[in-house]
């Protein structure tokens, strides 16, 4: 039974004198009635007969069905508990919330789900994704997806996919916000690939009366950068940052380099 505040106690051994009832029946009645919201209960407890159960009105059974006596004493019982919840006086103590274990930061999830040592919640207003694998609790940042679903396999460790709109998204690929509540540093940003350019028309110098071509060598693109370019789009294309038409377009330039 739930802990009573000191005026709760006094209130239930008060009740317990007047109807002739132990304290421990007066309280295990209290919870029925409270379970019933006030209107009706019930109960099993040696001193009520046995197995019963009242109702708000005057319906009153109890298990020693014949004990007129006995019937009214647990039907004024019942009607003075109904009262006294519905009374001025906090009965139990209150006991402190709960943080949520996702941090003060974000509110109101609209999804949550969980397995084995791992559980999740996700954030569509705030684009945030709230990961408890083990007790490190990591925020990602969501980016554009809307998170539709979840896969996780476990082999020697835990593989999380999210699916969203875009399909499979893989946990790793998303920015970490926080872990534990501490912002990660901030991570080195790779350069940037330089910016596409046409090749350059042939040069010529003279040699006498004969005019030869001379050719940039770095005019010509390595092919082997070319192709890792076009793999880096295509995750791009995958995480939402670039459309199927912008990806086809440099796909198409890097394509003329070679």
């Amino acid at each position: 039974m739930r802990q009573l505040t000191p005026s709760g106690q006094q209130a239930i051994n008060d009740v317990a004198q007047r109807h002739g009832f132990s304290t421990d029946a007066v309280q295990s009645m209290l919870e029925s009635v409270m379970n019933g919201n006030g209107s009706m209960a019930q109960f099993s407890h040696y001193e009520f007969g046995g197995s019963g159960q009242w109702m708000s009105g005057g319906m009153t059974m109890i298990g020693d069905m014949f004990n007129n006596y006995l019937k009214g004493r647990v039907d004024s019982l019942c009607a003075e508990l109904s009262r006294l919840i519905r009374g001025p006086i906090e009965l139990y103590v209150t006991a402190p919330a709960q943080p949520d274990w996702w941090g003060p930061d974000l509110r109101w999830p609209n999804s949550t789900g969980g397995q084995n040592d791992l559980r999740y919640a996700w954030f569509a207003q705030a684009h945030r994704l709230a990961i408890d694998a083990s007790g490190q609790i990591t925020i990602y940042d969501t980016l554009d997806h809307q998170i539709g679903g979840v896969s996780q396999q476990q082999s020697g460790g835990y593989s999380v996919t999210f699916t969203s709109q875009y399909g499979y998204v893989d946990l790793s690929r998303l920015p970490v916000v926080s872990v534990n509540g501490v912002a990660p540093m901030q991570a080195a940003m790779s350069p940037a690939p330089a910016p596409y350019q046409a090749p350059q028309a042939p040069q010529t110098y003279n040699s006498g009366e004969n005019v030869q071509p001379y050719y940039n060598p770095s005019s010509s693109g390595n092919e082997s950068d070319i192709f890792a370019s076009i793999e880096k789009l295509a995750g791009l294309q995958t995480r939402g940052i670039l459309t199927a038409q912008e990806f086809a377009a440099k796909k198409a330039d890097l394509l003329n380099r070679l």
